[in-house]
């Protein structure tokens, strides 16, 4: 899936709450209408520049082909993680999301 085209889908559901019911469904739905499953996902989270949120991130997507990408903010407070996966339907992506927001603590998901 496209970068512009995942930006364009969280762009249209931000109009609610990321933790809500709401958003993982308005989720789901946007990426069956906009990509045919399996496909690859690209997920962006921000974290505070923390050894440990950072592992717990890597961990989740272990085993699974993921490739892995972080880049430091100039300051070095935080730490943006890029993660490029396959994944056979958006349940999986949501699964993923939901399991990131569950064990790491102040985690941004974009």
């Amino acid at each position: 899936m496209p970068t512009k085209r995942i930006f364009a889908v969280y762009k249209s559901i931000m109009g609610t709450s990321p933790n809500s019911d709401e958003f993982y469904e308005k989720l789901k739905a946007q990426l069956y209408d906009t990509t045919s499953w399996p496909s690859e996902y690209l997920y962006k989270f921000i974290v505070k520049s923390d050894v440990a949120d950072i592992a717990k991130i890597e961990a989740i997507f272990d085993n699974m082909g993921a490739v892995i990408q972080t880049t430091e903010s100039k300051k070095g407070n935080y730490t943006s993680i890029s993660i490029n996966i396959l994944l056979r339907n958006p349940d999986a992506v949501i699964e993923k999301y939901k399991e990131v927001a569950e064990k790491v603590e102040g985690v941004i998901s974009l």
